[in-house]
């Protein structure tokens, strides 16, 4: 099988970026770094078995596809992905507590 290419929207660096920073301001760097790892680990899952993510429902067409995983040991936390034979496509990293087909859209 052909290794798939990794991609990041732009958004979801930002998101990563800007949720350790929180942690980081509000509990300092060990949270953060515990962060990081988490959602370095979600990556890892997802590019060893990218169909294990949950389907999304959404109503607009242009997220059919859409799965998602939770981020280990910061369960209201979510990465969601969409993958190809080719690619792997990380469009956000957000607290399930959002509006998620607008944040998605």
């Amino acid at each position: 099988m052909k290794k798939q290419r990794l991609v990041f929207s732009d958004a979801a660096v930002a998101d990563v970026l800007e949720q350790a920073d929180w942690y980081r301001a509000q509990s300092g760097q060990r949270l953060a770094l515990r962060w990081e790892r988490a959602v370095t680990s979600a990556i890892r899952d997802v590019v060893r078995h990218p169909a294990a993510g949950s389907p999304c429902i959404f109503k607009s067409f242009e997220l059919q596809g859409v799965r998602r995983t939770l981020i280990p040991k910061f369960p209201k936390h979510l990465l969601f992905y969409r993958f190809t034979e080719e690619e792997i496509f990380v469009l956000r990293v957000v607290h399930g507590a959002r509006d998620l087909e607008t944040l998605l859209s």
